[in-house]
């Protein structure tokens, strides 16, 4: 039952009601009735119907407040994917550089020769850090399905 007046985007689960079992949010309301568009299913999901309803205030007392389905991802079901996440990552990456072997090895070469070259290449510090700075930018963007990209246009 409804105790206070009705506003836009407010939520309403029908219970006591003829209409569809869900969640249903105020897109409109005037002296005479309320119009109710259905964004959750019986069990708070969300869900994109496009079915809307027009009830009168009266009507709307078969429905009792509820809470917006929108609801934002919470920190513990982010953290709970980041490994599914972390596989995903690593996997497209490494068959973007291995479908691209020429940029992949190029850009893979100046990493090494800027954090083993010390010894090995007489170039001054700076320009070994710009080498590892520049071959860490070429292997994301290769892992990054930028030379893909650039073949698919």
């Amino acid at each position: 039952m409804t105790s206070s007046p009705v506003s836009v985007y407010d939520h309403y689960r029908a219970s006591e009601s003829d209409h569809t079992d869900g969640i249903y949010r105020v897109v409109g309301a005037d002296d005479e009735a309320v119009t109710l568009l259905r964004v959750g299913d019986p069990d708070g999901r969300r869900v994109n119907t496009g079915e809307l309803i027009r009830v009168t205030h009266d009507e709307l007392d078969g429905f009792e407040e509820a809470e917006n389905p929108d609801r934002k991802p919470s920190v513990a079901g982010a953290l709970a994917s980041a490994p599914k996440t972390a596989y995903w990552s690593v996997l497209s990456f490494a068959e973007e550089v291995t479908a691209h072997p020429l940029p992949s090895a190029a850009a893979f070469a100046l990493v090494l020769t800027g954090y083993l070259g010390d010894g090995a290449v007489p170039l001054p510090d700076t320009a070994l850090s710009v080498l590892s700075f520049v071959g860490v930018l070429g292997l994301a963007y290769v892992g990054g399905g930028r030379m893909s990209r650039l073949r698919r246009t």
